[in-house]
């Protein structure tokens, strides 16, 4: 028998040398990790942003020609101080997890987009009652969480208010009502169908 060592290739060099535990081979391992998981989540989060901007949100007709031409005559778009507050700051929450969850509920949205489910005014003002309903449900069930960001009960300067709207938000607050309860209106037109319960 020949006991001559046949010489290794570079690439079995290369895999002896990731498969074989060392120091060496483990560090490399968690730098690489550490640095892909960084520009990972700066990819993800930079684009979680992107889609946050009112630039993003009017890019389809749908939204441009509808309810942002209605959010353009509201006091979130133009008022005394000029605190302008966007699509995003309405239906995306700011913490991550739900956050992320409404990113994926949105996909549905993109899909009726590619399929023209609202493209023309008629269709959007068909599906009006049901889309607005569904916003509507997802903020009764946050306690609206998003109008919250920026409207607290003790923040507000009651004797500022005009007395209708002193005695309803008292009246809000005791029987634990949300934004949304009495605020339907106060972006987009209300649907043709809606009929207020008093």
């Amino acid at each position: 028998m020949n006991d001559v060592k046949q010489p290794r290739s570079g690439l079995r060099r290369l895999f002896g040398f990731l498969l074989r535990p060392s120091t060496l081979s483990l560090g490399a391992v968690l730098v690489i990790g550490v640095v892909a998981g960084i520009i990972f989540w700066g990819g993800f989060n930079t684009g979680m942003e992107a889609t946050n901007t009112l630039q993003f949100c009017t890019t389809c007709h749908e939204m441009r020609d509808t309810v942002y031409e209605e959010y353009k005559s509201t006091i979130h778009y133009t008022n005394r101080t000029g605190v302008r507050a966007i699509c995003s700051d309405c239906h995306v929450p700011r913490d991550w997890v739900h956050k992320v969850i409404r990113k994926v509920k949105a996909t549905g949205e993109v899909y009726a987009k590619v399929t023209g489910f609202v493209d023309t005014p008629e269709k959007f003002e068909k599906h009006r009652i049901e889309m607005a309903q569904r916003e509507w449900a997802q903020m009764k069930a946050s306690d609206s969480r998003e109008c919250r960001n920026c409207h607290a009960w003790d923040a507000m300067a009651k004797s500022k208010q005009r007395p209708k709207a002193q005695t309803k938000h008292a009246a809000a607050q005791k029987e634990g009502k949300t934004c949304i309860d009495c605020h339907k209106g106060i972006a987009h037109l209300l649907p043709k169908e809606y009929e207020e319960e008093e």
